[in-house]
């Protein structure tokens, strides 16, 4: 029987990748074939975002369908292999091994008075052994060569993973502090497939996984997103610019309604009280004058903490402005297009004596009444510093938006049932 053509074999590793992966579900199956490597199918998918190479759509022989596939040329494989350790994936290299070039290359010439026919026999019954495709790492093999091949392998893959690390990797990207992004790649969670994550390193230093958004996983396995954008979506606070040393120091001094207010201490803790609503998350603390504040803080102030691209002054006025009754804290307050400021009413609720805000929408409808905190009584009243259309955008800005939906929606079949 003639050696298998390399249509033939092409036909043939589709069904050998089926095989192997029932047996090694967890491993990426590396098929040598020829001058190159090629993975299929998920394992395509999974190799070409840790690896940033771009997979397409085989039409193999004897099927019927395409099947996604990745490869790359064999002399790369020292380059590939360690990036795909490190990502943390599990790889066994797969490679054909002919029969019949084996035993050509290791037989000895020796003397036989056997007949022709009988050559021709034991010639027929060794070309029709077939070709077969083995796993390096699980290959039907003694015990012992086994364990040595595999303690070979790890060895190998060890000194090339280190000698992959030894050579400078040209970054992927430099930001404005000249910081350089290399091994930014997205990975699968081994616990939970459904998960991929986004990570990079900096200066070396790596950075701290973060949870993928479905729509930008799909945009970067079709390489519509670059690492920049995947670094400003994750990692925004590491791609701004640093405020100086001295910036941090306390105490500060912020301008206040009445006067500048002195921020003698700032700092992050865990909160431990396990009576508390908050417990175990993260929280700012802040000592201003004669009174002490803390709030939850959230992950991209305390990113930004972290990587000092807010001083405290700021994080103090973000995060405890409506406390101090601060006129930048309501500014973010503002009420949808078209509403009426003159509807907008703040009085006392004679039947439990709070102050409360509403707003009149006119045909649209009025709004409950919501009562108003302390700290934003004293900011409109006392010092001045919020507006009552600020204070009824931030109480009520949620229910006039439905208002105003349902209005439209009204509206619409309204003029649907006259036509």
């Amino acid at each position: 029987m003639a050696k298998k053509s390399d249509k033939e074999q092409e036909a043939v590793l589709p069904k050998e990748f089926s095989n192997l992966k029932e047996k090694h579900p967890d491993a990426l199956l590396l098929f040598r074939e020829g001058d190159f490597y090629r993975l299929y199918k998920e394992d395509a998918v999974k190799a070409a975002l840790i690896l940033g190479i771009a997979t397409a759509d085989k039409l193999t022989s004897g099927i019927d369908k395409k099947i996604r596939t990745v490869e790359f040329p064999r002399i790369a494989l020292d380059t590939y292999l360690p990036k795909l350790i490190r990502a943390g994936a599990r790889v066994a290299i797969c490679d054909r091994l002919e029969v019949v070039e084996k035993i050509r290359k290791h037989e000895e010439p020796t003397q036989s008075n056997n007949t022709d026919m009988a050559k021709k026999k034991k010639e027929k019954a060794v070309q029709e052994e077939p070709a077969k495709t083995v796993m390096n790492a699980a290959g039907e093999k003694p015990a012992k060569e086994k364990k040595a091949e595999t303690q070979t392998e790890a060895k190998s893959g060890q000194k090339a993973e280190t000698k992959q690390e030894c050579v400078p990797h040209e970054p992927q990207m430099v930001t404005s502090s000249g910081e350089k992004v290399t091994h930014a790649h997205a990975y699968q969670s081994k616990a939970n497939p459904e998960e991929w994550y986004f990570t990079a390193r900096m200066d070396g230093k790596p950075l701290k996984p973060q949870l993928m958004d479905a729509a930008d996983l799909a945009a970067c396995q079709k390489k519509e997103m670059t690492v920049s954008q995947l670094m400003e979506r994750y990692y925004p606070t590491k791609l701004m610019p640093k405020v100086s040393e001295e910036a941090f120091k306390m105490p500060k001094s912020i301008a206040g309604p009445e006067g500048n207010i002195s921020v003698e201490k700032f700092n992050v803790y865990k909160e431990k009280d396990e009576q508390r609503a908050d417990y175990g998350k993260y929280k700012f603390y802040a000592q201003i004058g004669d009174s002490k504040m803390s709030a939850v803080a959230s992950r991209q102030d305390l990113n930004a903490y972290f990587d000092r691209v807010m001083t405290p002054a700021q994080l103090v006025e973000k995060n405890f402005g409506e406390r101090l009754h601060l006129k930048s804290a309501y500014e973010k307050y503002q009420l949808p297009e078209g509403i009426d400021p003159k509807g907008v009413r703040v009085a006392k609720d004679h039947a439990d004596n709070k102050w409360k805000v509403s707003v009149d929408m006119g045909d649209k409808g009025r709004t409950t009444r919501h009562e108003i905190s302390f700290d934003d009584g004293y900011s409109l009243f006392k010092t001045k510093t919020a507006t009552r259309e600020q204070i009824a955008a931030k109480y009520l800005n949620t229910e006039i938006t439905g208002m105003l939906a349902a209005k439209s929606v009204k509206a619409e079949k309204s003029a649907s049932m006259k036509r």
